[in-house]
């Protein structure tokens, strides 16, 4: 069984490692937890998932949330969401969070930094294979989404690819909406680890 499992991988392409990496994690967190929160001393990392925060139920809630169904290695129940928390001595100041986005071209990694309200401060492209890769990374394009957060959202619809921000300027080609997608799976997450959580314990 073993031999046929290896094979299959070889003829996908896929290594060994894809299996058990499918999380999103910094490249460098010491540099870009300093670039995204100037103010910060340091910071703390967790891993959570959707299948220890609330199982099958809250699977589907955030699925009904999104607006459209999980699907690939990058979004199964088990999938470890890699949560910063950005520190000013003991006091909390933000969070840091990303997730994998399949693109038109290939996989993304869209990263949000936010405060301790949900409300996005930065964003950032850890990784993005697009044709237009370059308008995508400029801090143009990362501004449109500070100041924001899963309230501004909630209309946006990826199935349908309707109901953008109205402060966001629209594109049309694929990247700009699986980027959009990203965002709001990001946000909503945040909001089921981090954020309602908060509120159930005040």
């Amino acid at each position: 069984m073993k031999k046929i499992v290896l094979i299959l991988m070889f003829l996908l392409g896929i290594s060994g490692n894809t299996f058990a990496a499918v999380g999103c994690d910094l490249n460098d967190p010491d540099r870009d937890v300093k670039r995204l929160f100037p103010a910060s001393t340091g910071y703390r990392t967790a891993y959570l998932s959707i299948d220890k925060a609330g199982g099958e139920t809250l699977f589907k809630q955030v699925e009904t949330r999104l607006g459209d169904k999980f699907s690939g290695l990058f979004e199964t129940i088990d999938v470890p969401y890699t949560v910063y928390t950005i520190l000013r001595g003991k006091e909390t100041i933000g969070y840091i969070h990303g997730v994998n986005q399949r693109g038109q071209f290939g996989g993304m990694q869209v990263f949000l930094a936010l405060d301790t309200k949900g409300t996005i401060t930065d964003f950032y492209m850890q990784r993005l294979t697009s044709k237009d890769s370059a308008a995508m990374r400029s801090r143009e394009f990362a501004a449109q989404f500070r100041g924001l957060s899963i309230a501004n959202f909630a209309s946006y619809n990826p199935a349908t690819r309707t109901g953008v921000p109205s402060v966001i300027k629209q594109r049309e080609d694929n990247d700009f909406f699986a980027v959009l997608r990203a965002v709001k799976k990001n946000l909503i997450l945040m909001d089921v680890f981090i954020f309602s959580s908060k509120d159930k314990k005040q």
